[in-house]
């Protein structure tokens, strides 16, 4: 499983100002948006019109990690704090390690998909600490390492401490939309509010205490790419140990419709002047509009969102173009979105 340095839930449990959350929060926005050009990815390496069930698990994993991200940044503003997205440092450089995701050395990487890929690396990722089972935290018991859960809920708990009945925040700042269900993203003015949203990322992430599902009865990201590798549906089951077994339809999965991605594609790969140069070039011009747009959005602008959504379209109608390109000088291989922080021209 993925797991962090315990110095940060320990920082976040031994906080005795709300300001001391401000950087950890800072972390939680990072490692959400870390995710993301992993499994675009994988999603973007499956051939348009092909394997449409690994597509539509994907894609549904991916806007959760985008509504984890804003509800971090929206904690953050409610604390009074001011999310940074703009920044090259924001971005992880792939492959590595994710943020705060040091414990186990796992490396992710931007490549095409596989089960392979989905069992080493998109399940490692969410793994909760113990599959169905979430324990609580305490800085006495507290190991080396830690999952995101646990993470999550130090703050959780250090908010719950600290933080008066209304949060502090300009409630102004405050992000919602109609892309996502307003039972998910909401206002965070209240220490409750708070409190029910970080519930709402770890839930969603790893399941509840005794189910793989969420509050609002949907699969946690850990058993619906668990489903992916296995190639089956994960149903309820009165005979199974935990009352479910993936002994649902098949999820079909056909190789050959998935473009074969040169992984870890960088732009200093590619030819100077060339096609395949400008078309990353187009992508990643869009990936900065996509980051420096979020930024203006969780800064004082919420009703930018909704616009900034909308850059996901230019990136995934470009980077399917890349990744039908074959990559010049490597026979065999297509060219993969790279997700580099290139600042285009003239921004």
């Amino acid at each position: 499983m993925l797991q962090i340095d315990s110095t940060y839930i320990e920082k976040a449990l031994t906080a005795n100002a709300l300001e001391e959350l401000y950087p950890l929060l800072q972390k939680a926005i990072e490692l959400e948006h870390s995710t993301i050009p992993p499994y675009l990815t994988a999603m973007f390496s499956l051939k348009p019109g092909t394997n449409p069930e690994q597509r539509q698990i994907i894609h549904s994993i991916v806007i959760e990690e985008m509504l984890h991200m804003t509800i971090a940044a929206n904690i953050l503003n409610a604390l009074k704090g001011e999310p940074v997205i703009d920044k090259s440092d924001f971005v992880p450089e792939y492959p590595g390690p994710l943020p705060m995701g040091i414990g186990n050395g796992l490396i992710v990487g931007l490549e095409k998909y596989s089960p392979h890929v989905v069992k080493k690396v998109f399940m490692e990722i969410e793994e909760p600490e113990n599959p169905i089972v979430f324990k609580s935290v305490s800085l006495e018991a507290l190991p080396t390492f830690s999952t995101i859960g646990q993470f999550y809920q130090a703050i959780q708990q250090k908010i719950d401490e600290l933080a008066p009945d209304d949060l502090p925040g300009d409630q102004a700042k405050q992000v919602t939309s109609s892309f996502f269900p307003s039972n998910e993203l909401f206002p965070i003015h209240t220490k409750q509010n708070a409190i029910d949203a970080i519930n709402i990322i770890i839930e969603q992430g790893e399941g509840t205490s005794t189910s793989p599902l969420d509050q609002d009865d949907e699969l946690a990201h850990y058993y619906r790419f668990e489903e992916l590798y296995k190639g089956r549906r994960l149903v309820k089951d009165e005979h199974a140990e935990n009352g479910y077994s993936f002994s649902g339809p098949v999820i079909p999965f056909t190789p050959a419709d998935v473009f074969p991605l040169f992984p870890n594609t960088k732009t200093s790969m590619l030819p100077a002047g060339s096609e395949e140069l400008n078309r990353m070039n187009e992508f990643n011009g869009s990936y900065y509009s996509l980051l420096a747009g979020l930024h203006t959005t969780f800064n004082g602008h919420p009703e930018n969102l909704d616009n900034t959504v909308g850059v996901m379209y230019d990136l995934k109608l470009t980077a399917q173009k890349l990744c039908a390109m074959p990559f010049p000088g490597k026979p065999g291989y297509t060219i993969g979105p790279s997700f580099e922080f290139i600042v285009p021209a003239g921004s």
